[in-house]
């Protein structure tokens, strides 16, 4: 059993280049001009690569939605109460929040951990690994220490390792915390040296004054903690979320299990990026879903080298861009399957004069 995170790192390695070679000489072979189905190649690609299978399905998803309070909401930085997060666990809980809905129409499983909510919350479907009651105020001190951090990470890690053991090939990362855009914008400043005018967005849909307000307790939150970028996990227990350190474990946990995981919106895509700092190579298994409306969401994905799917104009989170994204990779995953060979399908493999799709006689673009 991995007892560290650092050990969990060690266990990742670089996607199967030999299987995502394979994958584009299939999709090469399929009737079709090359690369015209876009982004659906190279994600049928990349799943190659990450499962070591040229094609491959996953008749089991699950969101991990990771809920927790911050202390920051102290500062006045949200539109909504504190007392939204356990509300909405457990609306989470009773399958009637967004994600929910759109979990079911994607045939995924939705599982909801309390990871640091500040109240007590029963239920039989809900996975109780809460560190603590809420974090500390980021403001004016850490908000939790390097061994909550670290115990928050690998409570991500073991519920990803347990799943897969159950048959779950594939993970949505999924969140739930007033406040915690605001933590999400410090880290991204912190790991990146982006100022934070530029990574602090408008959360749940705060005024021009309360943005700036928020901007500045950001700066104070930057100035009184001094995170070293260097260490990722130490950066994390000062200025982040329970839940975020416990979605960077979903997504190094995934990565060591040689699943995808696709990911959410900003608060996920800050896990991703402190995911990415601890295991250089898990990288290589994130799918980012879309880029949401909040500020810094666009340049984030792209220091992580992904490219988002959709662009739906979203800012809820939940995990529910992630949900949507898997009908993608779904169809990814029959193209590799199902479609026929120029070969088996007895079709001319001749497409000089019809790389862009656009066939010389009508037809069907071959």
């Amino acid at each position: 059993m991995l007892q560290s995170v650092k050990e969990i790192a060690r266990s990742i390695s670089a996607l199967d280049a030999k299987a995502a070679a394979a994958a584009q000489l299939h999709l090469d072979s399929l009737t079709k001009p090359p690369g015209s189905l876009g982004k659906l190649e190279s994600v049928a690609m990349k799943l190659a690569g990450i499962t070591g299978r040229v094609a491959t399905s996953f008749p089991k998803s699950a969101v991990v939605v990771m809920a927790a309070d911050h202390g920051v909401c102290a500062e006045g930085i949200s539109a909504f109460p504190a007392e939204v997060t356990p509300q909405m666990v457990r609306n989470f809980l009773a399958g009637g929040a967004a994600v929910n809905v759109l979990a079911r129409q994607a045939g995924a499983e939705v599982m909801c951990v309390d990871i640091g909510v500040d109240a007590d919350i029963e239920h039989p479907d809900l996975i109780a690994k809460k560190i603590r009651y809420g974090t500390g105020n980021i403001a004016v001190g850490p908000a939790m220490s390097r061994e909550e951090a670290e115990a928050a990470i690998l409570v991500g890690f073991e519920i990803v390792k347990q799943a897969a053991a159950r048959g779950v090939g594939c993970f949505v990362t999924g969140e739930m915390g007033i406040g915690n855009t605001t933590a999400s914008a410090a880290l991204m400043s912190a790991f990146t040296g982006i100022p934070a005018r530029e990574t602090v967005g408008r959360g749940t849909g705060i005024s021009e004054e309360r943005w700036r307000h928020k901007v500045g307790v950001v700066d104070r939150a930057l100035a009184c903690n001094r995170p070293d970028p260097a260490d990722p996990i130490g950066t994390l227990a000062k200025l982040g979320g329970l839940e975020i350190a416990g979605l960077t474990g979903v997504i190094l946990g995934a990565a060591a299990n040689r699943c995808p995981v696709v990911i959410d919106g900003f608060i996920s895509s800050v896990a991703a990026l402190a995911a990415q700092r601890i295991a250089p190579e898990s990288a290589g298994y994130m799918i980012a879903s879309h880029v949401s409306q909040e500020q810094g969401h666009a340049q984030l994905l792209s220091l992580l080298g992904l490219e988002p799917m959709l662009h739906l104009e979203m800012r809820l989170g939940e995990g529910t861009g992630g949900v949507l994204a898997l009908h993608l990779l779904d169809a990814a995953c029959r193209i590799m399957a199902e479609m026929a060979t120029f070969q088996g399908a007895g079709v001319s493999t001749s497409h000089e004069n019809a790389k862009d799709g656009t066939p010389e006689n009508g037809g069907n673009g071959l």
